[in-house]
């Protein structure tokens, strides 16, 4: 009686692991390799050419995604809303003087819109700002809008596990 029991709970206790419904709820999301920056946003022409905002944030929400049971698949173009799961993001705003941590924070502001086999499921916006953490007196701009960047890539990971609408992820 006292096997059974425990073989049981063994049992009970291993299907509802975080590992195990991790991967019983693993789904694919399309996301394009490069995060477009808005059409309505003003930023610094410096920080579009030298950061690589545009690049990183895709491939920090990735990451963090795949950490928590979510395949990111990758497009070279901007995905259709069409077929499957896709997450279209946008870099909203960004505000970056030069100068590092001697010129003030740093922040990134992000929108995105999830969408299942094009029934728009859940959006969010997201804004993340940072001083440069320690040592910030010898971190340049680039380098602190990729914490914000990093930082935003784990907020939507996170969100991706329990989309809704009208979500404000980060320093909202």
């Amino acid at each position: 009686m006292f096997k059974k029991t425990y073989m049981r709970t063994l049992f009970l206790a291993l299907a509802l692991s975080p590992a195990a419904v991790g991967t019983a709820i693993a789904k694919d999301v399309m996301l394009n390799a490069n995060t477009p920056f808005s059409e309505s946003s003003v930023i610094r022409e410096a920080v579009k050419n030298e950061c690589q905002l545009q690049s990183k944030l895709p491939e920090f929400v990735k990451s963090y995604a795949e950490s928590n049971g979510i395949n990111v698949v990758f497009s070279d173009k901007k995905p259709t809303a069409g077929s499957g799961q896709v997450l279209l993001l946008e870099i909203v705003a960004v505000q970056g003087a030069g100068g590092g941590a001697w010129s003030g924070a740093k922040s990134v502001q992000v929108r995105g819109k999830l969408f299942d086999n094009g029934k728009q499921t859940g959006d969010f916006m997201a804004s993340r700002y940072s001083g440069g953490g320690m040592f910030a007196g010898y971190k340049g701009t680039c380098s602190i809008l990729g914490r914000c960047v990093k930082t935003l890539g784990k907020d939507i990971a996170t969100w991706l596990q329990n989309p809704s609408k009208n979500a404000q992820l980060g320093d909202f």
